[in-house]
């Protein structure tokens, strides 16, 4: 599991760092996954889930690429897989159909959520950081992405 913060240069104020750290560490009770595609007009995640729908591909060579390159088992069963996982492992999942995308949000078990960061661990994490500068070289942190537009990730052992 990683935590996606973003890019910062040692030379740069370090602070929106901490408090993306901070930000990150109080929303550990959801996981929340977004999509910039929406559903077909009149349809809702529910049509799908329930089989009352057929998929639709919207890029059926992209799809076919996916498929064959085996990324994906097959179309059309997504969500409804998504719920019987979710629903298998108690996990509340919910679907939520935006004008500007799709969002899909896994709420974690009370039993699994952390406590919020107080600001003696967001201090605690900062003096970390000023104290280890080179935790790119032990994997404790690693840039993802290209040189401009990527970001870096904390690397938590599980």
């Amino acid at each position: 599991m990683s935590v996606i913060v973003p890019f910062y240069n040692e030379e740069d104020n370090i602070e929106p760092l901490y408090e993306q750290l901070s930000n990150t560490l109080k929303n550990l009770n959801r996981v929340e996954i977004w999509n910039p595609g929406t559903f077909p007009e009149g349809l809702t995640p529910e049509d799908f889930i329930t089989g009352d729908e057929q998929s639709v591909l919207r890029n059926p060579l992209i799809a076919e690429i996916l498929y064959k390159s085996k990324e994906i088992e097959r179309w059309g069963s997504g969500l409804k897989r998504i719920c019987e996982e979710c629903k298998a492992g108690n996990v509340k999942v919910e679907f939520k159909d935006l004008k500007t995308g799709f969002l899909v949000v896994f709420y974690r078990t009370e039993e699994g959520i952390t406590p919020k960061t107080t600001p003696k661990t967001r201090d605690e994490i900062l003096l970390l950081i000023r104290e280890n500068p080179v935790m790119t070289k032990e994997g404790i942190i690693s840039w993802k992405g290209p040189s401009k537009g990527g970001r870096w990730e904390i690397q938590q052992n599980e």
